[in-house]
């Protein structure tokens, strides 16, 4: 019983959250996240970002211009110049943007990370929500 529970929450939780929403007319805090995806280069980001964008993973992707990195590889310092992608999307779409990404990114280990969205423009959150589809 324990265990159905724990990997039933993700999918009650959802629930709840778009039932809360639907009556209050209220935002709840972290339905939507922004993800974070480096690319080598401005082809690649475009490529990367177009995919995301026909799969319908993302209702707005920006391509931000070139920044310089530090890093650790394989035990060695490097250092190299990125495009990064920033990806506004449902946060019930991080796991399938970042399986997907996965399985096109030229990187061994592409970096994809997100953070939830606390607050924002109503409207403009709304209209991600309209964008995305839902699961």
């Amino acid at each position: 019983v324990v265990t159905l529970s724990l990997l039933m929450y993700p999918v009650l939780r959802s629930l709840a959250l778009q039932l809360h929403s639907a009556v209050t007319g209220s935002y709840v805090s972290g339905t939507h996240s922004i993800a974070f995806i480096n690319c080598l280069n401005e082809q690649i980001a475009k490529d990367i970002a177009r995919a995301i964008m026909d799969k319908k993973l993302a209702a707005y992707v920006n391509i931000l211009p070139k920044s310089s990195a530090l890093y650790f590889w394989k035990g060695e310092l490097e250092e190299s110049t990125e495009i990064l992608l920033l990806v506004k999307t449902r946060t019930s779409k991080i796991g399938e943007l970042s399986n997907y990404v996965r399985s096109i990114h030229p990187f061994e280990i592409p970096e994809i990370i997100s953070l939830p969205i606390d607050q924002g423009n109503p409207l403009y959150l709304k209209w991600i929500e309209e964008s995305v589809p839902r699961d």
